[in-house]
């Protein structure tokens, strides 16, 4: 049996999702949001815009996906690919430990003194 290893990645793509409909200012962004029930600080909208979130809320997305008529897609595109290939057979178990949780008491064995 192989296991594949996929490491997935996306790109944050507000700033160019503005630019295309001639929006420049993040604080035009306020009102918009506001008009679809999203109620966001300027300082918040900025910071959404200008650096990429690792979460994000669905009713925000779906907003921004309203405001310019956009899937979400178009505004997160997602990319998958292989990093590499790991063989491993039914049972069998890594030769060394990966991490803490894979660790196993050794048996003791109790011995009183004169045995």
């Amino acid at each position: 049996m192989t296991r594949q290893r996929r490491k997935v990645s996306y790109e944050w793509r507000l700033r160019e999702v503005m630019a295309d409909h001639k929006i420049y200012a993040t604080t035009e962004l306020v009102p918009l949001l506001a008009e679809r029930g999203i109620v966001l600080s300027a300082s918040q909208v900025h910071r959404l815009v200008t650096t990429t979130p690792e979460r994000l809320s669905l009713p925000i997305l779906a907003a921004l996906c309203d405001i310019f008529d956009v899937t979400p897609n178009e505004l997160i595109p997602t990319d998958a690919v292989n990093v590499g290939v790991r063989k491993i057979a039914a049972g069998d178990r890594p030769a060394k430990p990966t991490g803490i949780g894979d660790l196993r008491p050794v048996r003791a064995r109790i011995v009183r003194p004169g045995e």
